[in-house]
């Protein structure tokens, strides 16, 4: 076996994100289609002689890397539930901001799962794999899968998407970008908890979007929805600000990711106003604002 490995964690969009209401087990139940960019975090894994544990090192020095890093819980998660006592340092390259709503340290669990998994003489099969993801967070079991997923419950029951649907999305353009501040998920969480039952999105008309859109692919423009966006937009105006601009100005699907603060732009398969969409992100939220061109991938 080489003495080193080197993994792309791809981020995540969520094209349509329905949270439904809050399950008896305290998480909340969501409908949502989820696809995965060319655009990751970088995971090197330096194998360690039998013994030595697991550590991690990041090139962003105020990431804690001690046993809350995402990455640590799924190799103590993954070492605990199957006895493997190899030893791995982990050098993470942050390519996917925090408080974002991409699910950048979800991807990265979800790379130590898999890559660990590989090192076992018998690997384990995808559902008992993902039901150890899931312990480390809701969203690292749709990483585990290859292409765009529907997540349904509290994000553990993922169905991949294939066919027409499938095959519409891959390679779609996308723009990502991300104002200097962050969303706490848990805020967010709690800010549709607290104007329940009106904050919830209907179950059934979330899966009559899906249905339409996988009849037809080509219209995703009406299935972007994200339930986070009323909550977060009434506190973070600088959001929908920018996102009616771009709309009105560009003729572009926008919408924010997850629980945000991140949002994303689907482009044309070719455009020459790549740079003057960026121009006006950079003038709405300043020359900090974080963007990325990228794609989404197969």
């Amino acid at each position: 076996m080489p003495p080193s490995v080197r993994l792309i964690c791809p981020a995540k969009l969520n094209l349509s994100l329905a949270v439904t209401g809050r399950r008896e087990d305290g998480f909340h139940a969501l409908v949502s289609l989820v696809a995965q960019v060319e655009h990751g975090d970088e995971l090197e894994v330096e194998w360690r002689p039998a013994g030595e544990g697991f550590s991690l090192s990041c090139d962003q020095p105020d990431l804690p890397t001690g046993p809350e890093n995402l990455v640590m819980r799924a190799a103590q998660t993954f070492a605990a539930a199957t006895g493997w006592r190899g030893g791995a340092h982990f050098l993470l390259k942050k390519r996917v901001p925090a408080g974002a709503g991409l699910g950048g340290g979800s991807s990265d669990a979800a790379a130590v799962f898999k890559v660990l998994n590989a090192r076992l003489e018998t690997p384990l099969a995808l559902p008992a794999l993902s039901d150890l993801a899931a312990r480390v967070g809701s969203d690292c079991p749709l990483f585990l899968h290859d292409g765009p997923v529907v997540i349904r419950g509290r994000g553990e029951d993922v169905t991949p998407v294939t066919g027409p649907a499938a095959k519409a999305l891959a390679g779609q353009r996308v723009l990502l970008f991300k104002p200097s501040f962050g969303i706490n998920t848990a805020w967010a969480y709690g800010r549709l908890a607290r104007g329940a039952p009106a904050s919830y999105a209907n179950a059934v008309e979330a899966e009559a979007r899906l249905a339409a859109w996988a009849a037809d692919p080509r219209k995703i423009a009406g299935l972007l929805h994200n339930s986070f966006e009323a909550v977060a937009f009434e506190k973070f105006l600088a959001l929908p600000t920018l996102l009616v601009r771009l709309r009105e100005r560009f003729g572009l699907p926008v919408m924010m990711s997850g629980s945000g603060s991140a949002c994303f732009a689907l482009l044309p398969e070719q455009s020459t106003r790549d740079e003057a969409i960026r121009a006006e992100i950079a003038e709405a939220w300043g020359d900090d604002a974080w963007t990325v061109f990228t794609s989404i991938k197969a």
